[in-house]
């Protein structure tokens, strides 16, 4: 029996074991139009290398949502990330599950600053280089379009196959719809187009037609790229390809292939462009499963999450420019030494452009497409289903989850990672009007998911410094129990007409600056979040609810004003309430480290030990302003259960540097005394505040409970001179010597005449005595 030729458009694979060995669709795949190098067919789809169909329904999006629960890294298993999933948690309703309707522009969350390095991984991880490909290498040796990937430029029918015998025609008419097509390459070696451009020959056929590479006579030879029309009979191609020429001039960006000119060749059209010398992500993707033997094998959840990252400035500009890219997948994004670039402008189009015809690709296009048109809040759909493409096998992708994600039991990455999943989930929302609205927003919130993945990773650098974030101050770290006054404040919005003003009210008291804030010149956003804060510092419940009502009146999608829920329910300890605040806040910012903490504490608070360790874990190991918070929190819920080495490892966090040193510290050194392990314990207990300045009294205090411990010790277990706490030799004699030393001097530091007394008559009773 011959093998079977997988049937998707632009495959050239074999069925093995009911599947294709290069895109991994299944043998009886529904058809589609394809999607070539270089362009796309209105409405067609191509395969992402791995992806294929499940006869299953579309299943709502999942309900469970792991993290991990470990200091470092991911957790072991699936099972137990689900377990301790926040997501399963309720969330308090936001946006539009609250209210539909046309949703208030949002100013917060977004950032015009570019941050880019001068190599890819946005310094958080490493990307390898990958070398410039030669242009002549470029060249095709045998330019023609295989017969499976020849299909109706309108109605997306194959064309030009085999039948009886003969092979296909290159040009002909579609019988379906009668739609002439020609796959023949028009240009050939050593034409000159336009009088400028030398052929050289064919690099590619796309969605448009085929790519010629050519020198610039005109500008010291330079090698450009010519890209024609599929055919010059079909007026959406043409359309196309001259409303690139009206409009993409305008662009320039180093992110995004330059156009240079734009000329007819008898009678045909062609976009004159760099040449780029890269490799796209899509054939990145095919090399690795090559070399994995056909094996399904995704980029680096870090390393593609850093492409992304590099490359949403340049959505940015196209978004002030008032454009709309389209049809962003792996095949659109390329890599040429450690830079990467935006290539195949034919499917941009103007916002609100609805005459221009619409380019997409069945399994990025977001869903609300086809009725009204591309946007901003579209393009951050198809950015969020290349990235999920990109980490992950996704299969039924143009099928089952065709609008939707596979539930996170399935997907190992989706386990693993906590705020990717939910980052994912935002962008790649059902209702636009809940996904990311502008790609500086989403790039914000993906490098904040990176810095958690590279810090899961086991990358302890990371937690070394402190990332500002654009949303939250850092939190305030007093001592080693967190409350809700504690918890990172937001920041305010400058944008905000009465931003100024706010920054000038310097009323201390909670209930004064209420006042205060109730005459404000004007109402505004800002004014109601202060509000609402003063109000919760005031126990003025009553005046918290209606600031925070008023937001969420005007904008359902208002976080913020969800945020101060969740404090105020904190503070009425209502930790349930809590819970599904944060747990919603957490939802629209996943980069954020905030409501993660704050998720903790409430978590903490109501009994969900499993889901507040996870995320103080990934708290502590991933910023240095929240390490020492949740490195407490680690430590008061490994206590609980009697996990003593876990708890000490939790302290073990807080760096030298952190205000909250000394005191984790000091609770080392009293977990240790009170363990009864040994006497190794005890002097472990004391080395570990003998290079830390504390309170000379909690210093006295935690030296005599050691060293009588250690007495007790040595009394019933007997003495070990090599063994020395706080300097004393484990034996009788010393430790003695050490203790009645410890309770006179708590004597000298007591200002309680009796307290006295009694430490003096307990120095007494311990003291050794000898005969003269």
């Amino acid at each position: 029996m011959s093998a079977q030729r997988c049937t998707q458009p632009g495959c050239t694979g074999t069925i093995l074991d009911g599947y294709c060995d290069v895109c991994g669709m299944p043998a009886a795949a529904g058809a589609g139009g394809a999607s070539a190098v270089g362009g796309s067919v209105p409405g067609a789809s191509a395969p992402a290398p791995g992806a294929s169909s499940l006869p299953s329904s579309v299943p709502l999006p999942p309900t469970s949502l792991p993290a991990s629960s470990a200091p470092v890294g991911p957790t072991s298993s699936t099972r137990s990330s689900v377990t301790s999933s926040s997501n399963r948690l309720a969330s308090a309703p936001i946006g539009s599950v609250r209210a539909k309707g046309t949703r208030a522009t949002r100013k917060v969350g977004t950032s015009s600053t570019r941050l880019r390095g001068a190599r890819l991984g946005a310094g958080l991880t490493t990307i390898p280089p990958i070398p410039e490909i030669d242009p002549v290498a470029a060249i095709m040796k045998n330019p023609s379009v295989p017969e499976d990937r020849r299909y109706c430029p309108s109605c997306g029918k194959p064309v030009g196959r085999t039948r009886e015998g003969r092979p296909g025609r290159t040009e002909g008419f579609c019988p379906n719809c009668r739609t002439p097509f020609d796959f023949a390459p028009k240009l050939k070696p050593g034409d000159l187009v336009a009088g400028q451009y030398e052929v050289a020959g064919c690099l590619a056929h796309g969605g448009l037609g085929w790519i010629y590479m050519a020198r610039d006579k005109n500008v010291s030879d330079r090698w450009v790229v010519l890209k024609g029309l599929l055919n010059s009979g079909d007026p959406d191609a043409y359309a196309a390809a001259v409303a690139e020429r009206q409009f993409l001039a305008e662009v320039a960006h180093p992110l995004i292939v330059e156009i240079y000119n734009f000329v007819l060749h008898e009678g045909a059209g062609y976009i004159v462009m760099e040449y780029v010398g890269g490799t796209s992500l899509k054939s990145i993707l095919k090399d690795r499963m090559r070399a994995a033997g056909g094996r399904y094998d995704p980029i680096p959840v870090d390393q593609a999450v850093a492409y992304l990252v590099e490359i949403l400035p340049a959505f940015q500009y196209l978004h002030d420019l008032g454009l709309i890219y389209c049809d962003f997948k792996p095949d659109n994004m390329i890599q040429v030494g450690d830079a990467v670039k935006l290539i195949d402008m034919g499917g941009v189009r103007r916002i609100g452009d609805m005459d221009s015809a619409i380019y997409g690709t069945v399994g990025y296009q977001a869903p609300e497409v086809p009725d009204v048109g591309p946007s901003i809040a579209s393009d951050i759909y198809t950015i969020g289903r290349t990235l999920t493409v990109l980490v992950m096998e996704f299969r039924g992708y143009q099928s089952t989850y065709v609008a939707s994600l596979p539930p996170v039991a399935d997907v190992p990455v989706f386990a693993a990672h906590d705020s990717l999943y939910r980052l994912l989930a935002k962008a790649c929302a059902p209702d636009p009007a809940d996904r990311f609205q502008s790609a500086d927003e989403l790039r914000v919130q993906l490098l904040g998911v990176l810095r958690e993945i590279v810090a899961a990773a086991g990358n302890s650098s990371v937690a070394l410094h402190s990332a500002p974030s654009v949303l939250f101050e850092a939190p305030v770290v007093s001592g080693d129990d967190l409350t809700w006054e504690e918890l990172p404040a937001l920041r305010v919005d400058t944008g905000d007409r009465m931003a100024s003003w706010l920054a000038a009210l310097s009323v201390a008291d909670p209930a004064e600056r209420v006042k205060a804030l109730q005459r404000a010149p004007e109402e505004t956003v800002e004014i109601h979040l202060a509000t609402a804060r003063a109000a919760v510092e005031a126990g003025r419940y009553d005046i918290a609810d209606a600031a925070i009502a008023k937001v969420l009146a005007d904008d359902p999608w208002e976080w913020r004003a969800v945020w101060l829920q969740g404090l105020a329910a904190l503070a009425k300890n209502d930790a349930v309430a809590a819970r599904a605040s944060f747990n919603a806040v957490y939802g629209q910012v996943p980069g954020e480290l905030a409501p993660k903490l704050a998720l903790g504490l409430s978590c903490e608070t109501s009994g969900e030990s499993d889901v507040a360790q996870s995320l103080y874990a990934t708290c502590a190991r991933t910023d240095a302003n929240y390490t020492a918070p949740a490195a407490f929190g680690l430590c008061r819920l490994r206590r609980a259960r009697g996990d003593l080495d876990g708890a000490l490892a939790a302290l073990d966090l807080v760096p030298s540097t952190s205000r909250a040193f000394v005191e984790a510290r000091r609770q080392r050194a009293g977990l240790l005394a009170a363990s009864g392990r040994g006497l190794n314990s005890l002097a472990a207990a004391m080395d570990s505040i003998s290079a830390v300045t504390i309170d000379p009294l909690d210093r006295a205090r935690l030296t005599a409970n050691v060293l009588d411990v250690a007495l007790a010790k040595v009394l019933s277990d007997g003495a070990d001179e090599k063994i020395r706490i706080d300097g004393h030799a484990a034996t009788e004699p010393h430790l003695r010597d050490g203790l009645e030393a410890a309770y006179r001097q708590l004597a000298q530091m007591s200002d309680d005449g009796e307290e006295r007394v009694r430490l003096v008559d307990q120095a007494n009773r311990v003291r050794r005595w000898t005969l003269r």
